[in-house]
């Protein structure tokens, strides 16, 4: 009996060196820099003329072979046919058991890589696998947790090799830097849902790896795809046991039927996306597919700047009239599905024969991110005597300086001098500053060149009603703007109050069909809502000569009755 036992301890011995040889096979490439001659082979683009969609993630996305066995299929497979194979490539080079760490470390994305050109995009879903062990004999594929820059230094049982384990969020990373330098367009999608059910509703990663699958598409300005949320949203409309339907195992992996639904989920949140570059692929399939709710995608807006003069009209005018120059984040200038900033509609208030009025606020950005990327500086190049520059920041600048998870652009909180150094991902070293000091020096810049500053406190989150009253956020924010104004002789609009008044007076169910997403951007609605707020506090404090106004009567003609009347406000 000892002898059996002894075969057998043998030859589970001998089965664990052969898998471990195996891996180390695999794994080569982590190493060596170069791909594995041990890989699966993987499709490649059909037509090398057509622009591309490559797909890298898990078997979520591509199960074993793709060829369907044990009735498991993922998404990536009936992607392709809401999509014209004779205008684009559908590449699903996803790999069943893979997390964002091992498609890496074993050299499938150094194959993948190869094939991409500028133009093509790439689709990212990883996460069903990242929370695997970071260390062991079986498959050594967990990553840390999160989306920090953290490390954790191994001996990879499985190689026998040192290996640097990153977090979940700095794969993704690099993943969309590496696309980039080859001219490829990344989306970050988050992992889809099990099927894990809490009463009526669908389990999500809220909290986890949706949310840091969000956080690193953010920090790298590429487009994101809740596919967690919009799943489950479809699972919970399905009820329970229409969903047992869709899946072909225990609770991961879905059948044809699943996996068709995951992939329209996607098309969904293309659709919102509304990337025409890619969606114009779409076949008739495609775009019966209803587009994603506004909040389950995120987008960047591409554009580094918006005259509403045309190029022509702005050179024969200028220096003729005055600019109304006008900065800002997303609740200024959005662009994005039905966002709209009130920067976008408050042109409809000046007279544009004697003013030009240019929005050069961009979604996304702080006062420490506006400065770094040089658009003040691109506005300070053009002012002159007699403009206007109005600036809105906030809703970006919280968060803690230097965490990779606020894009790198929180700044210091308060009004003073103190610094803060970062180190950027290229290796330069960044001053960070306080809010208040770029405030400051957006407004000291401006009256160095004989124009007026204007500063606006923040637009405030819809979501701040307590017992039936609206209370505003951002009290830090709008107390610093009204130091600045007044410490560098600026103008101040209290937009914060304003607008939070105007809310009280329209009541919470009216508020509510202001905004095109849960809490922050605006539709147009709004947008005019908030522009007229900034107009009330333009006229309260003279900020402007009231002649490049148009008159209230006109105004009325151009925009129709204003339900409740507008406030004012002056800087203390």
């Amino acid at each position: 009996m000892a002898r059996f036992r002894s075969l057998g301890s043998l030859l589970m011995m001998s089965i664990r060196v052969l898998r471990l040889s195996v891996c180390i096979a695999l794994a080569g490439s982590m190493f060596a820099g170069s791909v594995s001659a041990g890989l699966r082979t993987l499709p490649e683009p059909a037509g090398d003329a057509l622009p591309s969609v490559f797909l890298v993630g898990d078997s979520t996305v591509r199960n074993g072979d793709a060829s369907g066995g044990n009735g498991q299929w993922g998404w990536g497979e009936p992607f392709r046919d809401f999509f014209d194979s004779s205008k684009l490539n559908v590449v699903n080079r996803a790999v069943g058991g893979l997390s964002s760490r091992t498609y890496l470390t074993f050299g499938y994305w150094e194959g993948t890589k190869e094939h991409l050109k500028p133009g093509d995009f790439l689709i990212i879903q990883f996460g069903h696998n990242d929370a695997s062990p970071i260390n062991d004999d079986q498959r050594a594929r967990g990553t840390i947790r999160g989306n920090g820059d953290e490390v954790e230094e191994i001996v990879n049982q499985m190689t026998g090799k040192q290996e640097v384990v990153h977090s979940y969020g700095w794969y993704l990373r690099n993943y969309i830097r590496e696309a980039r330098e080859k001219g490829v367009h990344p989306i970050v999608c988050s992992p889809v849902p099990r099927k894990s059910w809490d009463g009526a509703k669908v389990n999500r990663a809220t909290s986890s790896y949706a949310s840091w699958a969000r956080e690193a598409a953010a920090a790298e300005d590429v487009p994101f795809v809740d596919l967690n949320d919009i799943v489950a949203e479809r699972y919970e409309a399905i009820g329970q046991p229409g969903v047992e339907e869709l899946f072909a195992d225990k609770h991961t992996h879905t059948s044809m039927a699943g996996a068709r639904l995951n992939a329209e989920c996607v098309v969904a949140g293309l659709r919102a996306l509304a990337i025409k570059d890619l969606t114009r692929f779409l076949t008739a399939d495609g775009e019966k597919v209803s587009p994603a709710r506004a909040n389950q995608v995120a987008f960047v807006d591409p554009r580094p700047v918006l005259d509403e003069l045309s190029d022509a009209d702005v050179a024969m005018l200028r220096g003729a009239i005055p600019t109304l120059y006008i900065i800002g984040d997303s609740t200024v200038r959005n662009g994005h599905m039905d966002g709209v900033g009130w920067g976008e509609v408050v042109g409809q208030h000046f007279d544009r024969a004697k003013i030009d009025v240019a929005n050069r606020a961009i979604g996304g950005r702080s006062t420490r991110s506006f400065t770094r990327e040089g658009r003040w500086d691109d506005v300070y190049q053009k002012l002159k005597p007699g403009d206007f520059v109005i600036m809105q920041f906030g809703h970006n600048d919280g968060g803690r300086v230097g965490d990779i998870r606020y894009k790198r652009r929180p700044a210091l909180p308060g009004i003073g001098d103190e610094t803060q150094d970062v180190s950027l991902d290229d290796g330069r070293v960044e001053v960070v500053r306080t809010y208040g000091w770029y405030l400051k020096l957006f407004c000291t810049e401006t009256k160095s060149k004989g124009a007026t500053p204007i500063v606006c406190s923040p637009v405030p989150h819809k979501d701040n009603w307590r017992d039936g009253k609206f209370v505003p956020d951002f009290a830090e924010h709008r107390k610093w703007c009204g130091q600045v104004a007044k410490e560098t002789g600026a103008k101040f609009v209290d937009l914060t109050a304003l607008i939070g008044q105007r809310y009280q007076e329209l009541g919470e169910a009216e508020v509510e069909t202001l905004f095109a997403d849960a809490r922050t951007h605006t539709n147009k609605k709004g947008a005019e809502v908030n522009a007229e707020c900034v107009v009330a506090g333009l006229r309260s404090i003279a900020a402007l000569p009231l002649s490049l106004l148009v008159s209230e009567r006109e105004q009325g003609e151009r925009v129709g009755d204003v339900s409740a009347p507008l406030v004012s406000s002056r800087a203390e």
